[in-house]
């Protein structure tokens, strides 16, 4: 596979990218078909009398069968969003109404999910709906049998995370999938970060709602889509956030912003075409990363068979995360914890749910990469580390 990299990914001599998680860099077709879009062509999608909004409205049909196709869903099943964000708003608050007429008020969730999902459950609790919140175990985990446990006959939705954001555990969809029975139990999944590169779970025909987001598979920021899958006949109750248009089947109005569609569907046919070349490079990174970093005897917060491959949370003992961030400035780009709480750090809820003592938590440092990533220099990262004992 050809890698081609920005000049802000790795500018010469300056510090390598290694906070995918947070945004990914984009794929160069990627890129090119945005830009043609943005340049050469033009048409509203809802335009119906002249060839520009015909070819517009292809267009966006295409992406549909693109972005489905990777979880084995109907291009008809596909809502064009903003985002992940967006998407996991919709999936459960659009849920709400549906919820208060039957009398289901109850939602089970986990404790190590995004904000973007715990934020919504907050709300509606504030409506009068009960969340029950499953921890996970000390490798981020969380058991099949203890979402069965919290199962009551009011609940209607389960949310449960298909790979964690600042961990990289992958969760047991397929287990959780298979202890739902057919009433009126929706299952959403939040597939910010697993969509495109873990693709059997996501592909359960019982999994109803499903949220992706474009800038975490090489794709453009601000688009993504949630994927509402039919049950026999019947799509997902929902009711839509905002109103103002009949876009998107009444559920998201507005124009469709077509240049970035298009590059959503390019890059998710792209992930499946190009899924095995990618994890590859992806556990080669990670073989490398592993054997210059265990030797200074670090603590990793997932279990190795349950993690994105691209993903690595650690700590170094008696070394805070702040301090290794700023002495490696210069050599790479890391994290310690979710982008979406950065500006204001505060101890990863994640690693406090799965029990971490303090000093893990303080000492968490998150390292995600791609099959972009350049050549990393992990003995040099390692020993800027090291100086910090």
């Amino acid at each position: 596979m050809k890698h081609t990299f920005a000049s802000t990914y790795k500018q010469d001599g300056g510090p390598v990218y290694l906070d995918c998680n947070a945004t990914s860099p984009i794929e160069p077709k990627v890129r090119d078909a945005v830009i043609q879009w943005m340049s050469d062509e033009l048409g509203n999608a809802g335009s119906r009398t002249h060839e520009y909004g015909l070819r517009a409205k292809r267009a966006v049909q295409q992406a549909r069968e693109q972005v489905a196709a990777v979880v084995e869903a109907a291009g008809d099943e596909i809502i064009f969003t903003s985002g992940a964000t967006e998407s996991n708003n919709l999936a459960s608050l659009g849920l709400a109404v549906f919820g208060e007429e039957t009398n289901r008020r109850h939602i089970i969730s986990t404790a190590i999910e995004h904000k973007a999902v715990l934020e919504p459950l907050e709300a509606l609790e504030a409506r009068g709906f009960s969340v029950t919140l499953v921890r996970p175990d000390k490798n981020g985990l969380i058991s099949a049998d203890s979402i069965k446990d919290a199962l009551r006959p009011d609940t209607l939705l389960v949310s449960v995370m298909h790979a964690n954001n600042e961990t990289g555990s992958i969760q047991p969809l397929r287990e959780i999938a298979d202890i739902l029975d057919d009433d009126g139990v929706y299952f959403h999944v939040d597939a910010a970060q697993g969509y495109g590169k873990d693709l059997e779970p996501l592909r359960s025909k019982r999994i109803d709602l499903i949220s992706i987001s474009g800038h975490k598979i090489y794709g453009p920021l601000g688009v993504g889509a949630l994927v509402a899958r039919r049950r026999g006949f019947k799509r997902p109750p929902l009711k839509p956030l905002a109103y103002g248009g009949g876009q998107e089947r009444g559920l998201r109005p507005g124009t469709l912003p077509v240049p970035l569609i298009v590059g959503l569907g390019v890059a998710a046919e792209t992930a499946l075409k190009e899924l095995a070349a990618r994890q590859e490079r992806c556990r080669v990174i990670r073989k490398e990363a592993l054997a210059a970093l265990e030797p200074l005897g670090i603590r990793t917060h997932s279990a190795p068979d349950h993690t994105l491959s691209h993903v690595l949370n650690f700590s170094v003992p008696g070394i805070d995360s702040e301090a290794i961030m700023v002495t490696l400035k210069d050599v790479a780009a890391v994290s310690n914890g979710s982008a979406c709480t950065s500006q204001s750090y505060s101890p990863s809820h994640v690693l406090e749910a799965m029990g971490l003592p303090k000093e893990a938590i303080s000492g968490a440092i998150r390292v995600s990469w791609s099959h972009l990533t350049p050549d990393v220099d992990w003995p040099l990262l390692a020993a800027r580390i090291e100086t910090l004992r």
